[in-house]
């Protein structure tokens, strides 16, 4: 347990504007990582090891993308007792993203509207954070993994994307346990058409092919998860789930465990927070409105995708049982973000200890 209960840290946080929180708390990881004082926010791992994707995971919650996207806390986000990291968006060239202010707290809710836009310093100082990370070097037989989140830069055309999601992935790939394609962001124009059937087809089979050739070249396994937007009709899941299957899944129709799928990302909807302060604000919306959503397309995912294909789920974990709820729903694996900056790093462990007896 950590020494610094998050509830005395909480109110002095939400009295800042949320982004200039968000910049201290990383700037505050980075200065305590790899030092003792990280026993003031650490919590112990939860030891439930499974795997999932050829990937040996310690326990089934991880970090969602998005949170550190420069990947400069990857040793302070693993004392927090997660299994599995994600970090990024990153994209080939550093850019600023969206214009200030750009997220935006609604905690009424325990809900975050965010229009980011893919902010980061760009692949070149991302890979360098990630190399720097001392995390694999922690003792024990079941490291905590950590997955590698690419998109593609603002001002390149939609057409072109493939060519930014390739760069991004050669460059991460000798680094990442998996890397995550980032098709749903909200916030890049025009991203999320990229989930449309002969776009989506391109770009997996594009990125798939490229997967290959970087296994055999660095002589590692490190499989793609697809992450996707929770704003889909039951034809557009068919689609994904259909393209999905025709390059994750072997010719007996089993899946082949190098392609997942990460469901979901934030919302466009505002039905759940309509009437409250900064609920007409543009972007994704994440946290508790988003639960149910996301739930209900992991559950469609699982239908049309079998039991075999890997699926983390993420929208709205806000508690122990929420983290249950994406596992009756389908998903192997549960991520978390709003709800760590809702409830802290003690929700890490009250996740994982709940799907750990969920699965006695």
């Amino acid at each position: 347990m950590s020494l610094l209960p998050y509830a005395l840290a909480r109110p002095v946080l939400f009295g800042m504007d949320p982004e200039t929180a968000h910049e201290r708390t990383l700037d505050a990881l980075a200065r305590l990582q790899g030092t003792p004082l990280t026993c003031l926010y650490g919590e112990r791992r939860v030891a439930d090891p499974v795997t999932v994707a050829g990937l040996r995971f310690p326990n089934r919650v991880g970090l969602a993308a998005g949170l550190d996207k420069n990947a400069r806390c990857i040793d302070g986000l693993a004392a927090m007792g997660f299994g599995f990291v994600e970090v990024g968006t990153v994209t080939p060239l550093g850019q600023p993203g969206n214009p200030k202010p750009r997220m935006f707290r609604l905690p009424a809710r325990q809900a975050l509207i965010n229009r980011l836009g893919f902010n980061n310093d760009g692949l070149e100082a991302f890979v360098a954070h990630v190399q720097r990370a001392r995390f694999r070097h922690q003792s024990g037989d079941t490291p905590m993994l950590l997955g590698l989140n690419i998109g593609k830069n603002a001002a390149t055309p939609i057409e072109q994307a493939t060519s930014d999601y390739l760069t991004c992935l050669d460059g991460v790939y000798p680094h990442a346990d998996y890397v995550t394609v980032n098709i749903s962001s909200p916030n890049t124009k025009n991203l999320r058409s990229l989930q449309s059937d002969e776009a989506l087809d391109a770009l997996l089979g594009a990125v798939m092919e490229r997967r290959e050739q970087l296994a055999q070249r660095h002589a590692k396994q490190s499989p793609v998860f697809l992450k996707i937007a929770p704003d889909l009709d039951e034809a557009q899941i068919g689609v994904i789930a259909a393209t999905l299957k025709r390059y994750g899944c072997r010719a007996d129709g089993s899946a082949s465990q190098q392609l997942g799928v990460i469901a979901t990302n934030t919302t466009l909807s505002r039905d759940a927070v309509q009437g409250l302060p900064h609920a007409e604000e543009t972007g994704g919306l994440s946290g508790a409105p988003v639960l149910a959503a996301s739930n209900q397309v992991i559950r469609a995912l699982r239908t049309q995708l079998g039991s075999g294909f890997p699926i983390i789920g993420v929208g709205g974990v806000l508690s122990g049982a929420d983290a249950v709820s994406k596992r009756e729903a389908g998903a192997d694996l549960v991520q978390i973000y709003t709800g760590l900056i809702y409830r802290g790093p003690a929700l890490v462990r009250e996740a994982a200890e709940a799907l750990q007896a969920h699965g006695r």
